[in-house]
């Protein structure tokens, strides 16, 4: 397993992500799904923690301009209680993929309370090359 590093398209990319973190959920941000994800077996592979949620119709995976969009949302059971820690409502997480994510190639599978999204990494493009400058005659 091979912790994933993302290049980011946005300026400040640690600054969405401190914000998505669960410290958002601590200042009052709203809910967050918490995630984790790393490289194996040629993918991208992002996991996160939605337990109790029907991924049949309170799930929804989006995926483009090289960014993955995971949407939940957990209902409120109407019932008499007196406390209850659990979060209802709806929640959101974006990752933004690695720059050589294959967007045509994404699976989605939901086990356990875990939402593993995978995507297939192409292989690594060049930087640049040399270009041989000709002298003229």
């Amino acid at each position: 397993m091979t912790v994933v590093r993302r290049e980011s398209r946005w300026p400040f990319p640690a600054l969405t992500e401190w914000l998505e973190a669960p410290l958002a959920g601590w200042l009052g941000l709203g809910p967050v799904i918490r995630i984790e994800d790393f490289e194996a077996g040629g993918r991208y592979v992002v996991r996160a923690e939605l337990p109790g949620i029907d991924p049949g119709k309170d799930i929804e995976v989006h995926e483009g301009n090289g960014v993955l969009t995971i949407s939940a949302e957990r209902s409120e059971e109407t019932s008499e209680r007196h406390r209850s820690e659990f979060r209802y409502g709806a929640f959101e997480r974006t990752v933004t993929l690695p720059r050589v994510a294959d967007e045509d190639d994404v699976k989605a599978s939901y086990r356990n309370g875990i939402l593993e999204v995978s995507v297939g990494l192409a292989a690594a493009k060049p930087a640049g090359r040399r270009i041989t400058v000709e002298t003229g005659g």
